[in-house]
């Protein structure tokens, strides 16, 4: 004689059925999403990132260190990061934002100095005066690095290693791009290399924090009445009055 397998205790179901949802989000809706909710989630996602990588150009093209160092762009991340709690999406996907954001707005200051370079940057000769680095170097990432002074003979405060590598020696001269109002630190130019397109490298990440927001924001879509139901289920009938 088989015994029939009892469904879960109704409190248990709810339970899980709450954990479901505040992990991943409840997404109580049949079928495609309100095309209102992905403009939402698609409007927080390009206000974001374009908020994160903006305040990094801003900071570096006009000289301001709070900006320019990513601070700004860390408090953009955090702001959105409040949005998406405010919205009530799965906190699994909130945790996927706040990492994409985070990363987005630390790597969003180099990419702002070379929008500057790219703008507005001059290209000049610089002399080496030593080289260090390289695969061999026990604290390098396997580049060459290169001291280089200015035609008026001053040292640079940074040293160079795009153009430097391993047949440079003292002496030589390397083209070094700067900004004439002196906002960012001044870089090698690559023999070579083509037109460089500093935005280019962050276009992924960019794109892969709208997605995220786009997938929170539809799926923490409830409707208003979900949470009457489990009391209306327990609320008994009432019997027909008795003639």
């Amino acid at each position: 004689m088989h015994r029939r397998r009892r469904p879960p205790p109704m409190p248990e179901r709810y339970l899980m059925a709450h954990l479901r949802s505040t992990v991943w989000g409840p997404a109580e809706f049949v079928g495609l999403p309100p095309w209102w909710l992905t403009a939402e989630g698609i409007l927080a996602g390009c206000l974001g990132a374009g908020a994160i990588v903006g305040s990094a150009v801003a900071g570096a093209w006009y000289g301001v260190p709070g900006l320019g160092n990513g601070e700004g762009g860390l408090v953009c991340a955090a702001a959105l990061v409040v949005y998406l709690c405010v919205v009530r999406a799965g906190r699994a996907l909130v945790g996927i934002a706040a990492v994409l954001a985070g990363c987005l707005a630390l790597q969003a200051p180099q990419a702002a100095v070379g929008v500057v370079l790219a703008e507005r940057g001059r290209v000049e000769s610089a002399v080496v005066t030593s080289v260090e680095g390289g695969p061999g170097a026990v604290s390098s990432t396997g580049r060459y690095l290169c001291s280089v002074t200015d035609r008026d003979g001053v040292p640079l405060k940074v040293r160079i290693w795009r153009g430097c590598g391993q047949t440079t020696r003292p002496g030589d001269t390397l083209a070094v791009v700067y900004d004439p109002q002196g906002h960012v630190s001044p870089r090698g130019v690559e023999a070579g290399g083509s037109r460089p397109e500093p935005l280019r490298d962050l276009g992924g990440l960019a794109a892969a924090l709208v997605v995220a927001c786009v997938v929170a924001v539809v799926r923490s879509y409830r409707l208003s009445h979900t949470a009457s139901r489990p009391a209306e289920r327990d609320e008994p009938v009432d019997s027909p009055p008795s003639r």
